[in-house]
């Protein structure tokens, strides 16, 4: 791992960094979500080969959730999650909104109905039979 304060002219491919800092689980999902312009790097559309340094702003939306966050460090190698954690900071706001959108969702699953589909045949039979009773 390149620490900030090792070599101020340090870059690395974007996809290769997303893969390190454990936002795809591999590079090839990496690359194909740079390519459909699901990261951005400064507020701009990127390849995967573009560079970036530390102190960049990379924003990337996976799953219809959007992290917002500054790179701290560059690593060639995929480490653990907790040293995949230093490689960024994410302001407060954007973790706020993005626990906001999957309380949202959490919420909206909960009140949806929970029937597999059509009832069975034995289904409808004990439905018809408790409509029947007396």
């Amino acid at each position: 791992m390149h620490a900030d304060d090792d070599d101020a002219g340090a870059k690395l491919r974007v996809d290769k960094w997303l893969w390190a800092a454990r936002f795809f689980r591999t590079r090839s999902l990496a690359t194909g979500a740079v390519e459909a312009g699901q990261v951005r790097v400064n507020d701009e559309r990127v390849k995967p080969a573009r560079a970036v340094r530390v102190g960049d702003r990379v924003t990337i939306r996976k799953a219809g959730f959007e992290w917002n966050a500054e790179v701290t460090a560059l690593a060639e190698r995929r480490g653990s999650a907790s040293d995949a954690a230093k490689l960024y900071r994410e302001p407060e706001a954007s973790r706020q909104a993005r626990e906001e959108e999957l309380a949202r969702r959490r919420a909206a699953a909960a009140a949806a109905p929970d029937t597999p589909g059509r009832p069975t045949k034995r289904d409808r039979r004990k439905l018809e039979d408790f409509l029947n009773e007396p």
